[in-house]
C-alpha cells in the first residue's frame, strides 16, 4: 500500500484527474476498476470518480509497485536551460519566446521546446523538481507560433494556473502585438471581423467574409502606427485566438505580413531578407474585472519588451 499526501499544488483537482498525472504508469481502465473495488481510498473511504481534493486529504492506494516506478531521467533536461525572462514573481513567469523555437512538443517531436526551457531552468534553480510534486508541472498559459516571437505566460503553481486559464477564457488578459505588413493600408486603423476554416492537412486557414460551416468567427483590431509606403509597422490587439488569425487576416485585406512564407509574398521577402514573418506578442497587460484570488497584485499591470528586433532594423526612428 502506498499514499500520497495531497499538497496546495494538488488541490481543487478531480480524484481521477489527479491519478492520472500522480500516477501516470496505471491505465485509466484499471484505475476506475480499482475505484470500484475499494482498492483507491481517499482518507480511508472508497475514492469517488469526482470527487473534489483537498490539501491535506490523503489517499490509499492498494495497488502493485510496478505502477509507481519512476523514470531515472527527465525528459527537459534535453532541453538547455536558456529562457528570457522578461517578469517573474513566485507566481508567474513572463518569457520572451524566440522566433524559430516550438513551445510545445510538435510533430517533429523536438526536444528543445519553450516548456522544456523552462521546465529545465526552474529544476536548475529548486523551484521544480518532479520528485516533491505529485501532479503538478509548471505550464503555459498561452501559446505562439514557432516563428512568431514575443510574451509567453507561465505558470509556476497549480492556483496560478487555474486562475490564469480562466482569465484568459474570459478576455481578462489582454494580448498585443506589434507586425509589419507589405504596403500602406488605407484605413489606418480598424477592426477586421470575418470567419475562418482550418485545413489541418495543409497547417493554413481560408479567410470568409461570411459565416461557414465548421469556420470560426475572427476579430482582429489594429492600428497603423508609422510606414514609409513600402511598409507599414502595425500594432495589434486580438479579440479572438485563432489559429494564424492575424497573418491571414493581413493578407486577406491585401496588406500580408513581411517575411510570412505562408500567406505572404515571397518574392518581397526574398527582397527584405526575412524568412519569418515580422509579428512579435509584445505586450501582455492584466485587465482583471473580476476577483483575481492569490494574483490579484497582477490587476492593472502591464509587461512589455523593452525592444522588438524588426522595428529597430526597418524603422530606426519610431518611438513607441
Amino acid at each position: 500500500m502506498k499514499e500520497l499526501r495531497i499538497k496546495p499544488n494538488d488541490a481543487g483537482q478531480r480524484l481521477d484527474k489527479f491519478l492520472q498525472k500522480a500516477v501516470p504508469r496505471l491505465p485509466a481502465g484499471l484505475m476506475y476498476k480499482y475505484l470500484r473495488l475499494k482498492r483507491i481510498k481517499v482518507n480511508g473511504k472508497r475514492g469517488e470518480i469526482r470527487q473534489k481534493l483537498q490539501t491535506g486529504d490523503c489517499i490509499q492506494l492498494y495497488i502493485n509497485d510496478e505502477f509507481f516506478q519512476q523514470q531515472a531521467e527527465y525528459e527537459f533536461l534535453a532541453a538547455p536551460p536558456k529562457i528570457e525572462v522578461v517578469y517573474e514573481d513566485e507566481n508567474v513567469l513572463l518569457v520572451n519566446k524566440p522566433q524559430g523555437l516550438v513551445v510545445h512538443e510538435d510533430s517533429r517531436n523536438t526536444p528543445d521546446t519553450l516548456i522544456q526551457r523552462v521546465l529545465h531552468t526552474l529544476y536548475l534553480r529548486g523551484e521544480y523538481d518532479p520528485q516533491k510534486e505529485q501532479s503538478f508541472v509548471p505550464a503555459l498559459c498561452n501559446r505562439i507560433d514557432r516563428n512568431t516571437c514575443g510574451l509567453v505566460i507561465v505558470a509556476k503553481k497549480a492556483a496560478a494556473l487555474r486562475i490564469l486559464n480562466e482569465k484568459i477564457r474570459n478576455h481578462e488578459i489582454q494580448k498585443e502585438y506589434l507586425c509589419i505588413v507589405l504596403g500602406s493600408p488605407t484605413k489606418k486603423q480598424g477592426t477586421l471581423k470575418n470567419y475562418l476554416l482550418k485545413d489541418s492537412t495543409a497547417n493554413r486557414v481560408k479567410v470568409f467574409d461570411s459565416p461557414r460551416p465548421g469556420a470560426k468567427t475572427a476579430i482582429t483590431h489594429y492600428r497603423v502606427l508609422t510606414g514609409n509606403g513600402n511598409l507599414s509597422l502595425v500594432r495589434v490587439k486580438l479579440e479572438t485566438g485563432r489559429t494564424h488569425q492575424i497573418r491571414a487576416q493581413m493578407a486577406h485585406i491585401g496588406h500580408p505580413l513581411l517575411g510570412d512564407g505562408k500567406y505572404g509574398l515571397g518574392e518581397e521577402n526574398r527582397r527584405y531578407g526575412l524568412a519569418h514573418q515580422a509579428l512579435c506578442a509584445d505586450r501582455v497587460t492584466f485587465c482583471f474585472s473580476t476577483p483575481a484570488e492569490e494574483l490579484e497584485y497582477l490587476k492593472g499591470k502591464t509587461v512589455k519588451l523593452p525592444s522588438v528586433w524588426f522595428c529597430s532594423r526597418f524603422f530606426p526612428d519610431w518611438q513607441p
